[in-house]
């Protein structure tokens, strides 16, 4: 408790079990009428926690922890595990694409897409464009990525 640095991460939601997520969970909270709980908010920090106790508990049975298929794996079943319920899924995944942290989450989602069918699932990508007022042009370079 009280260990997400609004400094980095801008203000806090605290879901109705006591989870700490960042304020977009609570915007998904109220637009969807949904409750939503800390099992719906997977973080680096948590995926990497489960899969070091599951590799130090011997479930890997000896092997060499791999973001493929390990970590990637533990963020599908966290996925799964909070839809069991619904019939709609959104998934956000933070960050930039292009950043080596987001990696294993766009990799987790590309191969979901597989496992569930791709008539099963979208994406949809935003990006900022921002516009320049002073040059009067929209700058695309960061959404070339």
């Amino acid at each position: 408790p009280g260990t997400m640095s609004p400094f980095q991460h801008g203000e806090v939601f605290v879901t109705e079990d006591g989870g700490e997520t960042d304020m977009d969970l609570g915007h998904y909270e109220r637009f969807t009428n949904a409750r939503m709980s800390r099992l719906n908010n997977f973080t680096s920090g948590r995926i990497y926690h489960a899969v070091i106790m599951k590799e130090r508990r011997g479930e890997y049975l000896g092997k060499t922890v791999q973001v493929i298929p390990h970590i990637t794996d533990e963020i599908k079943a966290s996925v799964r595990q909070a839809a069991q319920d619904a019939d709609v899924v959104i998934v956000e995944v933070g960050g930039t694409v292009g950043d080596i942290e987001s990696l294993p989450f766009l990799e987790a989602i590309r191969q979901m897409r597989y496992d569930v069918g791709s008539q099963n699932a979208v994406y949809v990508h935003l990006t900022l464009l921002p516009y320049i007022g002073a040059a009067g042009e929209v700058k695309t370079k960061p959404t070339q990525h």
